[in-house]
């Protein structure tokens, strides 16, 4: 209990008394309780959980890349899946019938041959011998004998493969621009690729199984993971009008490639013109040529292309790239 020590005014002694704390703050009436509403009672299918105490966040410039290097990675997936879906759509067919449609289309008549001289760093390793769909695939067929033999103005010749993956093999073709375009425009030679991708949709109609088998030879003719364009002002005789502009140019149905295994993968982008004839195993030793790594799986790669950064862009076109130069030393049609 607390002790308080008072003075009393009517002591005339000044003597020092003492009194309790409950005695000072004794009320002779004290008000009555103000009266509280009752709570109703707790109901037993509700329940409120406690409040979550805020923490502080912190993150590091590493887990912001690597936050933010799953976005490239969930979009990518989404338009491939968009672009398989809507420009090559294919029927429920059972695995019987699909394999059927594939060897029927696998085993296409060969109406010509033509051939590939290959060599790697100067040394020749072989001749590849393939055969042409000419009376299936009429403008895939001619577009690949044109090059082969020079009749579009410029061929194979020189050229390299630029991409060797444990699937396939693709050859670079010739260029739309530069040297190559203007001797294709002297010969009167059209490197659109318009009437190849009709040729390609045909044959997605008519074959809904895997195109692009084993040893089969296809001509590469689109792009589906090409974004669409951007939409940009630009200023025009003092007004502002939106322009598109093109972030990837389209192939130019020059480029080849040639499977290793089977690559469903490749058929939303390649037209298949034929097949490897002779030559199979000049083609697997193309493919053990050492290439660049690829690095995709880097972080920090990611985020690059993620913001649009050039350098990216340019270290993507180099993986699976060969380190040494494997080029079509002689091509032509065979007999």
């Amino acid at each position: 209990m607390m002790i308080t020590r008072l003075e009393d005014p009517n002591d005339s002694n000044k003597f020092k008394t003492f009194a309790t704390m409950k005695q000072i703050l004794q009320i002779p009436n004290p008000p009555p309780p103000i009266p509280r509403p009752a709570l109703p009672p707790p109901d037993p299918y509700f329940h409120v959980a406690p409040p979550t105490p805020l923490r502080s966040c912190t993150l590091s410039r590493r887990d912001l890349a690597i936050t933010a290097s799953s976005l490239p990675l969930l979009v990518s997936s989404f338009w491939s899946r968009q672009a398989q879906a809507i420009e090559a759509p294919t029927a429920r067919i059972s695995t019987q019938e699909a394999d059927s449609a594939t060897g029927d289309c696998g085993n296409q008549p060969v109406a010509q041959k033509a051939f590939l001289d290959i060599s790697i760093d100067g040394e020749p390793v072989g001749r590849i011998i393939v055969g042409l769909y000419g009376d299936t695939m009429p403008f895939g067929a001619s577009r690949f004998a044109t090059l082969v033999t020079g009749a579009a103005g410029i061929s194979y010749r020189r050229k390299e493969f630029v991409k060797i993956v444990p699937s396939y093999i693709q050859h670079g073709g010739v260029r739309s621009y530069g040297v190559d375009a203007e001797l294709a425009k002297r010969a009167g030679s059209n490197l659109e690729a318009d009437n190849l991708v009709e040729e390609w949709e045909a044959l997605c109609k008519k074959c809904p199984g895997t195109k692009n088998v084993a040893g089969s030879l296809g001509l590469v003719i689109r792009d589906p993971t090409k974004p669409p364009p951007k939409l940009k002002l630009v200023a025009r005789k003092g007004k502002l009008e939106i322009d598109e502009e093109e972030v990837r140019t389209d192939p130019n149905g020059t480029e080849f490639v040639i499977a290793i295994n089977d690559s469903p993968d490749l058929d939303a982008s390649t037209l298949v013109v034929g097949r490897v004839l002779e030559g199979m195993d000049v083609v697997e030793k193309i493919s053990r040529v050492k290439t660049v790594q690829e690095n995709t799986s880097s972080p920090y790669f990611r985020v690059a292309k993620l913001i649009g950064d050039k350098r990216a862009v340019v270290a993507e076109r180099g993986f699976n790239r060969p380190y040494s130069k494997v080029v079509v030393t002689n091509c032509g049609l065979a007999d």
